[in-house]
Parts: structure tokens; sequence; C-alpha cells
């Protein structure tokens, strides 16, 4: 194998380890300055992985804020996955991006982001997409909305089960949906190597209490 190659499936297989416990997803916000300190703060509070997610904004401030937080996130070791936007992870130099039923393929994502970085994948309540997924190189699975959701009240809803079911697939599963400090550990029990969070802890403005939220979710994985 090339050692170039090698070497992003070295880098690649280390940044998923960091696939557990809380995946902390950016709320939509225009304050960049407020976003970084929020986020900071989540790392603070145990977030082992980052994705910057902005629905609302334009292309302009994405990239800005992409931008600063990969920045920001440099030296703790936390990597940065963006979602959707393949060309913004690259640009940035993120450590992976996230793509969903209707982005750009596995194919196109590996190709503008390098073999170093990591491609998760949004498989909703689909187990043979996630398997069809992961054979098609998806380094991480993510399904939901197990719970009412603030963010997506109309998500597909999925089955404590499915978490089970996809540990056959020997990837990391990342379960998502209306999780909370009180749901956070039935999902790491049945089988979640992670949760991805939005609203439980980013709701709150002041750092602080964004760092206890996110400590909070943190510590039901290592309780398990």
């Amino acid at each position: 194998m090339h050692a170039a190659i090698t070497d992003g499936a070295s880098a690649r297989a280390l940044r998923l380890r960091s696939v557990k416990g809380l995946y902390a997803i950016t709320p939509d916000t225009r304050d960049t300055s407020w976003l970084v300190d929020a986020v900071l703060a989540a790392v603070r509070g145990g977030a082992a992985v980052v994705q910057y997610r902005n629905k609302s904004a334009d292309h302009e401030l994405r990239m800005n804020q992409a931008s600063r937080l990969a920045a920001a996130l440099a030296s703790t070791g936390v990597p940065l996955i963006v979602n959707d936007d393949v060309d913004i992870a690259a640009e940035v130099r993120a450590q992976g991006v996230h793509v969903g039923e209707d982005d750009p393929g596995l194919e196109r994502a590996r190709a503008r982001i390098g073999p170093h970085a990591v491609i998760g994948v949004s498989c909703y309540d689909d187990l043979a997409r996630a398997r069809a997924l992961v054979d098609a190189g998806a380094d991480y699975i993510a399904f939901g909305s197990f719970f009412p959701s603030q963010v997506k009240p109309d998500a597909r809803r999925a089955q404590l089960s499915l978490l089970r079911d996809a540990a056959a697939l020997r990837v990391p599963i990342v379960a998502i949906g209306g999780i909370t400090a009180q749901n956070a550990g039935t999902l790491a029990r049945e089988g979640a190597h992670a949760v991805a969070v939005i609203s439980a802890v980013f709701a709150h403005r002041d750092p602080a209490a964004i760092e206890s939220a996110a400590r909070e979710i943190a510590d039901c994985f290592d309780a398990r």
C-alpha cells in the first residue's frame, strides 16, 4: 500500500476513536464569537467530537464560522466534522464531514477531503442503508431520531433495537434526536458509541452552563 494512503488510513482510524460519548452539534447562530466560546465550553465539559452545522447561514458565514472553529479546536485534539458541505470541510481542513441522503455521495466526499478524513453518514431508521454505506466506505453511522427532537420535530423515529442490530457492522454508532442527560445512558447501554446533541448543550447561553450540561451527558458514558 502506498505510504500516503497508509498514513491517511492510520490518521482516520485515530480520529474514529474520538467518536464516543458526547458528539456536540452546533446550533444555528450568527454570533460567531459566542459560537466559538460555546464550543470550547462544551469541549471542556467532555465533548469528544464537534460537528459544525448551521442550516440558516449563507456560504460566507458558514465558511467563516467553520474556519474559526477549526482554528479554535486545533490545540484541543477534538476533531471538527462539517455537516453536509464537503467543500467547506476541505477548505478549512476539518477532520471530517457528515453527509445525509441528499448530500454528495461517499466517493465524491472521499475524493474531496482525502484518505485521512472521517466520513459519517445519516442512516435515520434504516439498517439496510447503514450496511450499504459501510460497505461503500463510511467510517461511522448515525441513527435517529430516538426521541422527540426540538430541532427536527418531524424526523423519522428509530427504535432502540436498531442500535443492537447495527453492532454487527463494526463501526462507531451515533444516536441522535431529542437526547438529554436523562436518556443518554439508555442509548449507551443499548449500543450507541456516541450521542449527537444540540439543544441539551447549546440551549444555554452562558459558557459555564454549557460546560456543565456537556459534562452531565459525557458522564453517562463514563458510568457504563
